[in-house]
């Protein structure tokens, strides 16, 4: 039986942060607002929301552009953040006239994390990175136990082993392929046409092998279900401490 083994070097290290509390959920948008060109919809991929604390007396704007103010917010207003642009931070929160959605200029918020824009953006090219291969019905390195079995679906087999260096997984596969079958049949008046069906044989099998949750080795068990492409290697999920 062929088999091979993919590891991913280093992956321990990455492994070794202390526990978020903020990171990029598989959740897909819920949200009804919007998303502007230019922006990016932050709220829904935190498994934990990100407060922000209004420093001054500052508007509130309706789009990204910040050419319509629709109210203000009173200094030391808490605001949830929804999106950012290179400019600006979209937030929930009460304005002077209520409950609101919009957009403030980041001078006027304090951020609990001074690293806050640069990390978001690295999240989120990750998250971009997941769904195009939960999408494509592929897995990496480097993806959580969730995304894989969002791009998977559930494994056939599951296996764990809990120690002192932490939870040992392992996921097993069996994949499959829709071979198209032609068949020609006859129509009412003797004509030839073709059908096709589609079978659905296996091709390959594989076991997914985690350490605390995220993916840290690839194996091979049978055939070649991975392709001629490579293994693919996704940042671990990323934390930052607020």
């Amino acid at each position: 039986m062929k088999s091979s083994f993919i590891v991913l070097a280093g992956l321990a290290g990455l492994l070794s942060l202390t526990p978020a509390s903020a990171q990029l959920s598989t959740r897909r948008s819920t949200s009804k607002l919007p998303v502007e060109l230019g922006t990016i919809h932050v709220e829904d991929m935190l498994t934990r929301p990100v407060i922000l604390k209004i420093l001054v007396d500052t508007p509130i704007y309706a789009n990204a552009t910040m050419d319509r103010a629709t109210g203000s917010m009173a200094p030391g207003t808490l605001v949830k953040l929804v999106g950012f642009s290179d400019s600006a931070y979209r937030v929930r929160g009460r304005a002077r006239h209520g409950d609101t959605s919009g957009w403030v200029r980041m001078a006027d918020a304090l951020s609990p994390d001074p690293n806050l824009l640069p990390n978001l953006k690295k999240m989120h090219a990750r998250q971009m990175q997941v769904e195009s291969l939960i999408a494509e019905h592929q897995i990496a390195l480097g993806m959580t136990s969730e995304e894989v079995m969002a791009s998977m679906g559930k494994p056939s087999r599951k296996t764990s082993k809990l120690s002192a260096a932490g939870k040992d997984e392992k996921f097993e596969y069996i994949v499959y392929e829709r071979v198209p079958q032609f068949n020609t049949s006859f129509d009412a008046f003797g004509r030839p046409f073709q059908t096709v069906t589609y079978l659905k044989v296996e091709t390959g099998s594989l076991s997914v092998n985690f350490k605390n949750s995220i993916v840290e080795t690839i194996e091979e068990t049978k055939g070649n279900p991975l392709g001629t492409g490579g293994v693919k290697i996704v940042p671990g999920p990323m934390i930052f401490n607020y």
